[in-house]
């Protein structure tokens, strides 16, 4: 059995939620007042461009940026009228084409369902949604739909009858019943429906007297999101450092939530809540490269624009009795690590994983159930796909919000990015190059080098005869100055 904390750490400009498994932390959660996440949110958007080649549209919601809007996301004004039975609901087979769904200048509904990521705007959506602590109500669309969580085939069968009656009676959108759900009885699901219908009423008439570029509906924040957001009998305690936030969470769980209100606690401790439970460090750890595995063996994880690598790897593990073994259980470890640090630093889209290369059929097929079996404590929707030729597992996790690198960090100034820097050998040569190009476009009595320490050094020292050489070939002198400020790429050359 799982047993869960969460962990809830507030200071006026950031809010971090930990949720910890059987003491271990799984997820990490971070929202700054100055960078609020925008999924969820409903806005009045304007069609600023349409992009007949992509099949797709940017529109303005009032952001920095311009969000994105494909067709396929996109519901024809005739399929989503009220009217419509649950067997007209539209497909997305059937998409028309961009300019028959939008004009430039027009004004439209839109949700974002991914936040701005790295130079890529909000992507959006018209098929709204808005959730509620048992149900998802679909406004747009007649369909009824259930966590695939809810395994036990007569409660799910239930819960659908339950919700297609609430649905009939209520005559418009559809549903999708969430986990927490399970066992919950039908005036419960009624209640969810009345508050969802009557907050879409709202929203609707928000929509008529408000200009374009405009925020309808926003979101919860991330404590009352996550405490809307909770599942299952395994929560032990809510812990807050915050005597504030406490009692708004508090006054939200006795409304919504009131079985989970005996587990609130404050945290009054002088010593940091995250320090207490090692959450701080855990964070620093998700942040590094490599992750150490406990047999030994360890993982290499490259997070870039397109896709997420992760590398398996032995290391220092030797096994006990053969190099098959070795293998197979280094492998085996390493699924467990590789769904947590996925859950841990939020990675999602394409996920390449390159397990040490197994001979014995069965050992694959278990090492992939048993990523599989990891897999289904997450809560983001992932899909495996087959093992590839090439021995890779090719996966995808579903990406809404940016990953936890690229909320704390930013890219490298010195390297740009790259992860590695020019030797100072090879600045070196490079720097010898420039000098002789500037000396054959240019007179100068003499030539200034500023450039670092470790180049400078090394120019006086290995390369120095070099240098010597150099000078006398453009007859001119180079002076050498440390810049301290100045990183190991860094360099000037100064005609004097």
């Amino acid at each position: 059995m799982t047993s869960k904390e969460i962990l809830i750490n507030v200071t006026p400009r950031e809010t971090r939620v930990a949720i910890l498994e059987n003491g271990v932390l799984q997820e990490i959660y971070v929202e700054r007042t100055s960078r609020l996440g925008l999924v969820g949110n409903i806005y009045n958007g304007k069609v600023s461009r349409v992009l007949p080649g992509m099949q797709a549209a940017f529109i303005d919601i009032g952001l920095e940026r311009t969000a994105f809007l494909h067709a396929s996301d996109i519901i024809p004004a005739e399929q989503a009228s009220e009217d419509k039975t649950k067997d007209e609901t539209y497909q997305k087979t059937d998409i028309p084409p961009i300019t028959e769904l939008l004009k430039e200048g027009q004004t439209i509904l839109t949700q974002v369902i991914k936040d701005p990521l790295g130079t890529k705007g909000a992507r959006l959506t018209t098929e709204i949604s808005i959730p509620a602590r048992f149900l998802v109500f679909m406004p747009r669309l007649h369909h009824i739909g259930i966590s695939q969580k809810i395994e036990d085939e007569p409660e799910r069968a239930r819960l659908i009858n339950a919700v297609e009656e609430i649905a009939i009676e209520f005559t418009s959108g559809g549903y999708i019943v969430r986990t927490a759900a399970e066992g919950i009885d039908e005036e419960t699901l009624k209640a969810d429906a009345l508050f969802l219908q009557k907050l879409w009423i709202s929203i609707q008439e928000r929509s008529k007297s408000a200009p374009a570029t405009t925020l309808i509906h926003e979101d919860l924040h991330l404590v009352m999101r996550m405490m809307r957001d909770l599942t299952g009998s395994e929560l032990e305690k809510i812990r807050i450092d915050s005597r504030e936030t406490l009692q708004r969470i508090f006054r939200f769980a006795n409304k919504f939530i009131p079985e989970v209100a005996p587990r609130i606690e404050h945290y009054p401790g002088e010593r940091p809540i995250f320090d207490l439970y090692g959450v701080e460090d855990e964070i620093q750890k998700a942040l590094e490269r490599k992750v150490k595995l406990k047999s030994g063996g360890y993982l290499i994880i490259d997070q870039t624009e397109a896709m997420t690598t992760i590398d398996v790897n032995t290391g220092g593990f030797v096994g006990h009795r053969n190099l098959e073994e070795t293998i197979f259980k280094t492998n085996l470890e390493a699924t467990q690590a590789i769904v947590r640090q996925l859950r841990l630093r939020n990675l999602g889209g394409m996920i390449i994983i390159d397990f040490i290369d197994m001979s014995d059929q069965d050992h694959r097929d278990q090492v992939l159930r048993t990523l599989e079996k990891n897999l289904e404590r997450d809560n983001a929707k992932n899909n495996i796909s087959e093992v590839s030729s090439l021995g890779l597992v090719q996966m995808t996790r579903k990406r809404t919000r940016e990953s936890l690198e690229h909320i704390l960090c930013e890219t490298c100034h010195t390297c740009s990015g790259r992860g590695t820097v020019k030797t100072a050998e090879t600045l070196c040569y490079e720097i010898f190059r420039e000098i002789l190009r500037e000396a054959r476009q240019f007179e100068a009595n003499k030539l200034l080098l500023l450039a670092s320490q470790k180049v400078i050094d090394l120019m006086l020292d290995e390369e120095s005869a070099n240098l010597a050489e150099l000078e006398a070939f453009i007859g001119t002198p180079v002076k050498l100055q440390v810049e301290t400020q100045y990183s190991q790429e860094q360099y000037d050359i100064i005609l004097m």
